[in-house]
């Protein structure tokens, strides 16, 4: 098989995956921080194929070339920049570049997380300070680095936070992610109402577990948790990154037009049920 059938063979793939027309984010540039993997690439990939301009923010180089060869298949205009979400000249040096590369910015998704199990006897400074630094610091970053460009987006600028459902019930075991992440909550809804009159809209996700990604894994998979947190899940399964992809395009589109300050839980049921097992 010659190089141009394999490209078409994977351009068909994904048309078949998406549930928008094509040429939806025609156009619009969107940032996605924690781009190289997991939901992050999914959202990418999605948005790219969707016919976005992409910019992946993450810390490892080499990550975010796999990702770039992973995502040249949707034919989007890709740059990938490695930063730090919890440092505030990076992230105002990541909208610089792309705005002198793309000429505006349109989409902010912020989805760099940090998290790990530990009760919270156990939990170090150091332990808290990280997460609650990526988490919550780096939404504040780029946020606030990405307000005039936003400002200036014809479509009316966008910003997805991916928090969790947790950060209203708490979350034993992550007490420091359930409190990053309840801060980015308060922080949607306020930026919801500030931002309103600039036509900036401003939302968030809230993902269940996703199948294939480093969260699944390391906060059940690792612990022998999976099947118990299987269990809990309405829909009887675990979500893909398509699923969290697919939401932040709706929020993203047109679509989205008259959507501020929510909470869209995508997660199976999860919430609902977990209390019930």
């Amino acid at each position: 098989m010659d190089l141009n059938t394999q490209a078409e063979g994977a351009a068909n793939a994904n048309s078949a995956r998406l549930v928008f027309r094509d040429d939806l984010l025609a156009g619009r540039t969107a940032i996605i921080t924690g781009g190289s993997s997991g939901i992050g690439l999914g959202i990418a990939e999605v948005f790219g194929m969707l016919g976005a301009n992409l910019v992946l923010v993450g810390r490892k180089v080499d990550k975010l070339e796999d990702a770039r060869q992973i995502l040249e298949p949707t034919g989007a205009q890709i740059m990938t920049v490695s930063s730090d979400v919890r440092d505030y000249d990076s992230t105002q040096d990541v909208v610089q570049q792309t705005v002198e590369r793309f000429g505006g910015l349109d989409i902010l998704v912020n989805n760099a997380a940090g998290n790990f199990h530990c009760p919270f006897e156990a939990l170090t400074p150091n332990g808290w300070r990280a997460v609650i630094d990526i988490d919550l610091n780096g939404t504040f970053n780029f946020c606030h680095t990405a307000f005039q460009a936003l400002k200036r987006s014809a479509w009316g600028g966008r910003i997805i936070n991916i928090s969790l459902s947790q950060a209203a019930s708490g979350w034993p075991g992550s007490a420091h992610a359930a409190s990053a992440k309840a801060g980015v909550t308060a922080l949607t809804r306020s930026l919801a109402v500030e931002w309103g009159p600039h036509a900036i809209r401003v939302n968030n996700i809230l993902p269940g577990p996703i199948e294939n990604t480093e969260g699944l894994r390391r906060l059940y998979e690792v612990r022998n948790e999976a099947s118990k947190e299987l269990e809990r899940m309405a829909l009887g399964h675990f979500g893909q990154t398509d699923d969290i992809a697919q939401a932040c395009a709706y929020l993203a589109s047109p679509a989205g037009n008259f959507i501020t300050g929510c909470d869209l839980t995508v997660d199976g049921g999860r919430w609902l049920k977990r209390g019930w097992v």
